[in-house]
């Protein structure tokens, strides 16, 4: 087996998969030299020091320290300090090896071209692959100001309380419109929290922001109609993405690819106060990309189950018509990554691959 095949077989026993293609080893080519695939496929999705990868790849620390900093300056692997030494691991497809190179604007022939195979292996092999089993790994998150008639809102389930919670903020390019440029949403919207943020700045791919610019960029993307998910677990947000039904890999695994568990829904869902509507259309036409709201006579009306929640209508109204409610059976939310990414290994049959790569 080549070294390529062999980096694929490991990417594809994480929880976000990497079908067998044409189209990603040529992605993968693009990404990564020989030299520096036979060193990858030596690594795991758990950072480790430089001379336990030299080891087991049988290089001499220098070496493989000078190929671990040049993809990690291509944010092809993952990079963090711990007591004073570097640590590497690897990323994966998504999000990782898809959007990082992206996130600094895109615009190079290089990139367009990188752009175009993305998206022929999503249509190919990956949209299916990523969102097609029964736990998603990322769910609607509306906007505080879109469930203001809910009693109790918990910090994972509305962004400004997850904006407000983090300690290190990462303010990026939407990697999915840099790369598919089907519209002109606003592209800087992308929010990545924690170590992986801190990586990104570092690395030049990001700039760390504070809350309110944060909170400002997200209200932007609101404005412009674009739908919020983030990460479907109840521990600590990683990312928040600002998506649109055009260009997102992440919607259009339900919009073009019929996935209907895709992501998950938010808890709430949107109810119509009648006698505020005047039926001007502007929820069903403009704000919901799901086919949930829709006028019935001169009324806007809500079809629940095909509601996911992100609010769109709400912060849309000019009457104020719409709002956020409780569902009546509510979505689980796992409770850690963790748990979420071990429901979704078991799902598809690759947990005892990925426990073997991450035992190294």
């Amino acid at each position: 087996m080549d070294m390529f095949e062999r980096f694929r077989e490991m990417l594809d026993a994480h929880p976000s998969r990497a079908p067998k293609s044409e189209t990603f080893r040529e992605i993968l080519q693009m990404l990564f030299t020989p030299e520096e695939v036979a060193l990858a496929v030596h690594m795991s999705f758990k950072p480790k020091r430089v001379e336990d990868i030299a080891g087991a790849a049988s290089l001499s620390y220098d070496e493989a320290a000078v190929m671990l900093e040049r993809m990690a300056a291509k944010a092809v692997i993952f990079s963090v300090k711990k007591d004073g030494k570097m640590l590497y691991g690897l990323v994966p497809t998504i999000p990782g090896l898809f959007e990082f190179p992206f996130m600094k604007g895109g615009g190079t022939p290089e990139l367009k071209k990188l752009g175009r195979l993305w998206e022929a292996y999503h249509r190919e092999a990956l949209g299916n692959a990523f969102s097609g089993n029964p736990t998603p790994h990322v769910r609607i998150v509306p906007i505080s100001t879109s469930i203001q008639s809910v009693n109790v809102v918990h910090p994972c389930e509305e962004v400004k309380q997850m904006i407000e919670g983090a300690d290190y903020i990462a303010l990026a390019h939407c990697a999915c419109r840099v790369s598919v440029e089907r519209c002109d949403a606003p592209r800087e919207v992308c929010i990545i929290f924690g170590s992986h943020g801190r990586f990104l700045v570092e690395r030049g791919y990001a700039r760390e922001v504070g809350k309110d610019e944060a909170l400002a960029a997200l209200m932007s993307a609101e404005e412009a109609g674009l739908v919020h998910t983030s990460n479907n677990s109840a521990d600590r947000p990683m990312i928040i993405c600002s998506c649109c039904p055009c260009c997102c890999t992440i919607l259009r695994g339900r919009t073009q690819l019929g996935n209907l568990d895709a992501f998950a829904p938010s808890r709430f869902e949107a109810e119509v106060v009648s006698e505020l509507c005047n039926g001007c259309g502007i929820c069903s036409d403009r704000r919901c990309f799901f086919g949930a709201v829709h006028l019935d006579g001169d009324k806007a009306a809500v079809a629940q189950e095909r509601c996911t929640g992100c609010g769109l209508c709400v912060s849309g109204c000019p009457e104020q018509a719409i709002r956020l409610k409780e569902r009546a059976v509510a979505p689980e939310i796992p409770k850690t990554a963790i748990e979420m990414a071990m429901k979704v290994m078991q799902e598809k049959g690759t947990l005892e691959r990925f426990m073997h790569i991450m035992q190294r």
